[in-house]
């Protein structure tokens, strides 16, 4: 099992960027990992993910702002959000995938607000 811990959000004008991290309390290296978000009254949706050999896949409405990146050394996966607008305001979860096993964190918000 592996525990996740995002950081980095919060509030950030239109035009903004943030860089989420998601810390695991484990190796990383077998995981696909995956940045989430969900905001009020939507489904979750799938934001980018990275795979354990770092082919990555973003989004069409994230395309071109966001990076997803990973450091298996450190055990974290980052999300680098540019350009950010009113309609990336969400929780962001990071997600561990391998085989049936699928872990989470408890999410952090991004607002994007003047």
């Amino acid at each position: 099992q592996v525990q996740l811990v995002e950081s980095g959000g919060g509030l950030v004008q239109p035009g903004g960027s943030l860089r989420l991290s998601c810390t695991a309390s484990r190796s990383i290296f077998i995981y696909v990992m995956g940045w989430y978000r969900q905001a009020p009254g939507k489904q979750r949706e799938l934001v980018a993910s990275i795979s354990t050999r770092g082919s990555t896949d973003l989004a069409d409405s994230v395309k071109g702002r966001f990076t997803i990146s990973r450091d298996n050394a450190k055990g974290t996966v980052y999300l680098q959000m540019n350009s950010l607008n009113p309609d990336d305001t969400a929780v962001y979860y990071c997600n561990a995938a391998f085989r049936d096993a699928n872990y989470w964190g408890q999410g952090t918000q991004v607002t994007v607000s003047s």
